[in-house]
This record gives C-alpha cells, sequence and structure tokens, in this order.
C-alpha cells in the first residue's frame, strides 16, 4: 500500500500523516523517528516529490526542515510553502538561526510554528502544534474544496453556531410560514433568507429585499405597497410595490423593527387576508408571497413600549433564527478570511496570496463589532493597501503587540502546548468531552480540570 494514501482522512483507529520535507544534505538526528499513536511522518527530500505528494495526497500539514540549506534550495522550500494553501508548515530550524533578523522574518512570515533542534524532549509539543495545524487545515480545505452546501450565498462556516443554523435553515425552507431572522448589525441575515429561498419550493419565483430602515417615512409605503397613477404629487405612472414584485416568490424585509406603526397595519392584514390595496387605489390584490423578516432589535422590548404592534409580530415571529455574531464563530474566523480574500482577489490587480500569521492571529483575537461586513470591508482594504505577498495586520488595520523570538520557560512551553492539546482535540471531536479525553489519554475529570484551567467553558457545553 502507498505509504502516502488516505493522507487527509482520519477516523477514530487511524493515522493522520504530515509530509516530512527535508532537502538538506545534514538530517537532524531524531526526526526520522517521529511516530506517535495517530501521527506518522511520510519523508521527502526533493522539491519535485513534495510537490507531487501534495497535489495528489493533499497533506494538511507538513515539517520542512529550513537549516543547512543552499540559496536554491531554500527558494524552493519557500515557494511550496507560499504556495500550497492547504497546507500548513511548521519549521524545523537551529538555534543559531534565530540570530539572523531575516530569518526571523521569514519564519515569523510563512510558518504556524516552529521548533529549535534538538527536539529531544519537545517531540509531545511538536504533536500538539501539529494537531491545532490539523484543524485549522482541515476547516481551510473543507473550505476550498466547496465543502460547505451553503457557499454561494457566503454562508461559510463549520462552527457549532453555523451548523445549528444550517439545520434550521434546511428545517424552514419547505414550510410555507413566515420567518423571523434576528441577529446583530451584519451577521449575514439576508443571506440567511436567501438561503431558504434557494431551498424552497419558491426557488423559481423572485426574491426581493426591502430595507425598512432605508426607506423614508414618505416612501416606504409606495415601496411596499405600490400606487396609481394620481396617487399623490409625481405619481405620474402606476408602480408595483416590491410585496407584489415578489409574487409566488418571498418578500425579504430587513429591520423590520423601524417600520413605521401606521404601516405595520397593513402588513398585518396582508399577512392575514394575503391581500394589498395599491397607495390611491381601491382594488384588492391578492399576492402569494412568503415574508421573511429581520431585526436586530429586542422586538419584544419595542412591543412592551408600544413601538412594535404585538399580533403583527406574533404573525412574523412563526418560525425563528438567530444569526451569532462573528465572535461566538471564532472558529470561522480564518475561514472566513480565506474566502472572501480568495473571492475578491478576482476583483483586484493584487500580488496578495494570503495572510500571514499574525495577521491571522490578529484576525482571531480581534473582536469583530461589525461582524462579517466590517471583515469584508477590512479585507478589501487590506488588498488595496497591502505591498507584500502576505497581509499583515496592519494591512487589515488591526492593532497587534511586537512579536517577541524570546525563549519561553519551561513551565510557559508546558502550559502553553498543553492548551493547545486540549483546543485541538476539543475541535477535532466537536466539542465531544468522551471523545476528547479518549483523544488526549485523560479521564474526563482531568479533561475538566484542563478546561477550567485556561478558560476554555466559552469553546464547549460544560455542565
Amino acid at each position: 500500500m502507498n505509504p502516502v494514501s488516505q493522507l487527509a482522512q482520519r477516523d477514530d483507529g487511524g493515522i493522520r500523516k504530515a509530509l516530512y520535507l527535508d532537502m538538506a544534505e545534514y538530517h537532524p538526528s531524531n526526526i526520522d523517528s517521529f511516530h506517535f499513536d495517530d501521527w506518522a511522518l511520510d519523508r521527502v527530500t526533493t522539491s519535485p516529490r513534495a510537490k507531487a505528494c501534495i497535489h495528489d495526497y493533499q497533506y494538511l500539514v507538513g515539517i520542512v526542515y529550513l537549516s543547512h540549506l543552499n540559496d536554491l534550495q531554500r527558494q524552493q522550500v519557500m515557494d511550496i510553502v507560499s504556495r500550497e494553501y492547504n497546507t500548513i508548515w511548521i519549521a524545523l530550524i537551529e538555534h543559531n538561526d534565530l540570530l539572523d533578523a531575516n530569518f526571523q522574518h521569514l519564519i515569523c512570515a510563512n510558518f504556524h510554528d516552529y521548533f529549535t533542534l534538538p527536539l529531544d524532549n519537545n517531540l509531545n509539543y511538536l504533536k500538539a502544534a501539529l494537531g491545532h495545524a490539523y484543524g485549522i487545515a482541515l476547516l481551510r480545505s473543507l473550505e476550498s474544496q466547496g465543502a460547505n452546501e451553503y457557499d454561494q450565498t457566503e454562508m461559510v462556516g463549520s462552527s457549532e453556531p453555523m451548523r445549528r443554523v444550517f439545520s434550521e435553515i434546511r428545517k424552514v425552507a419547505n414550510v410555507d410560514a413566515p420567518v423571523m431572522i434576528g441577529g446583530d448589525t451584519g451577521t449575514g441575515k439576508e443571506m440567511v433568507a436567501r438561503a431558504i429561498h434557494q431551498r424552497s419550493a419558491r426557488h423559481d419565483g423572485p426574491f426581493i429585499a426591502v430595507n425598512c430602515g432605508a426607506l423614508p417615512d414618505t416612501l416606504i409605503h409606495a415601496e411596499l405597497f405600490g400606487h396609481e397613477k394620481g396617487a399623490f404629487t409625481g405619481a405620474y405612472k402606476r408602480k408595483i410595490g416590491r410585496i407584489e414584485a415578489a409574487q409566488n416568490g418571498t418578500i425579504f424585509l430587513d429591520e423590520i423593527g423601524d417600520l413605521p406603526l401606521e404601516l405595520q397595519v397593513y402588513l398585518l392584514r396582508f399577512l392575514e387576508e394575503r391581500t394589498i390595496e395599491r397607495l390611491g387605489g381601491n382594488e384588492s390584490l391578492r399576492v402569494n408571497a412568503r415574508v421573511i423578516a429581520a431585526t436586530h432589535v429586542d422586538l419584544e422590548k419595542a412591543v412592551e413600549e408600544g413601538r412594535f404592534r404585538e399580533d403583527l409580530y406574533y404573525r412574523l415571529n412563526v418560525l425563528n433564527i438567530q444569526m451569532p455574531t462573528l465572535a461566538e464563530r471564532y472558529e470561522d474566523i480564518e475561514l472566513l478570511a480565506r474566502y472572501f480574500l480568495r473571492k475578491f482577489s478576482q476583483e483586484y490587480d493584487t500580488r496578495v496570496q494570503g495572510f500571514s500569521n499574525h495577521a491571522v492571529e490578529a484576525m482571531n483575537k480581534h473582536h469583530w463589532p461589525g461582524n462579517i461586513r466590517e471583515m469584508i470591508n477590512r479585507i478589501r482594504r487590506a488588498l488595496v493597501m497591502g505591498e507584500n505577498r502576505l497581509i499583515t495586520p496592519s494591512d487589515l488595520g488591526l492593532t497587534q503587540a511586537p512579536v517577541s523570538l524570546q525563549v519561553m520557560s519551561l513551565d510557559e512551553a508546558r502550559n502553553h502546548a498543553e492548551e493547545m492539546a486540549v483546543k485541538s482535540g476539543l475541535h477535532y471531536s466537536h466539542h465531544n468531552i468522551t471523545k476528547t479525553a479518549k483523544i488526549l489519554g485523560v479521564s474526563r475529570v482531568t479533561l475538566y480540570r484542563l478546561i477550567d484551567k485556561y478558560g476554555l467553558r466559552k469553546d464547549v457545553s460544560v455542565p
């Protein structure tokens, strides 16, 4: 059996494999004997062989020996590292290499992590780093292969909150009843509405979107319900309203909480009787359109304060989907960033090929108050302002503390590796406590203690 078959696959009893690229004549003493219960290395020594293996077998993670290379070899290595987007790389280096500022920059800009030789007692830390890199690379791979059925509506994600949203979309799509979508501004509520429409029996009909908060009060009635010729000054001809235009399709009313009270009664009548009247007309028109509404405000509170009709609220809120903030779906941050980078790169004449490790770290630490809309704006900015092959935190407009390459203490290193191992285990098991404990080789009690130690209760539902 080919030793590099099924490289990106793993089941509970399987082996995860990493590519080990060593083009130097000098070979580290103990890396070739690297082996764990669930990891193995496949070693290659030439650039063409490395490219062929990555192309044919799609390694998710790789290790490269970066020291003792001549200029041509280093150029070949960096060409592989910089172009294989779904493979995350970890560098093995000699300690003296860190004295070179250019070498430091090379490591920081292109590698997920690095380890100095000899490895000796650091193999467990390398395993933890590989596990973390594998989880990130798996998300990238799923996204780039189009595994997410919702990517056509820019709904990219594999986090638990988004899996819940996808499940709810499937449930409500074929039920012809009103849907209320809640969530902060910029979380993608319209994308949910489009996804529901595309998967409903009305998918061949129109999808009409209206932002109730963007229309002046004096025009919103005519925009929603239409008007007859001569209905008011300037009404020179009949106009079909947005609701009528959604015949046999879907009308999406964004920011429904901003709809004036005097118009809410007309919308209520449409929901109850499926009829409308154009402004200035006397004829009742029957309209067959599904209503999906969205809001970022608390409509129950608006009802209590008299700003929204209670009967309309219950008519609209038959089915409900709540969109998580980007901070709540933090596992999707890098996945979304790479998706939008690839999408928008086609619009710009740019040399940008990806994100630096520091940029990914800065994005993961950012709170994203503007959610996905903010991410899109920052990535567009970076594509215009960036001057390097890899996007930096400054290109994104994200501040970051200076990077220090000082050697951490042994206790700090142990804690860091332990935390990364727990995070990787939780991610791989989809936050299943029993499965994570089995992966890490610890008891459930010990795992609970580690979750508390590193403040990971937000990552998993711990009883």
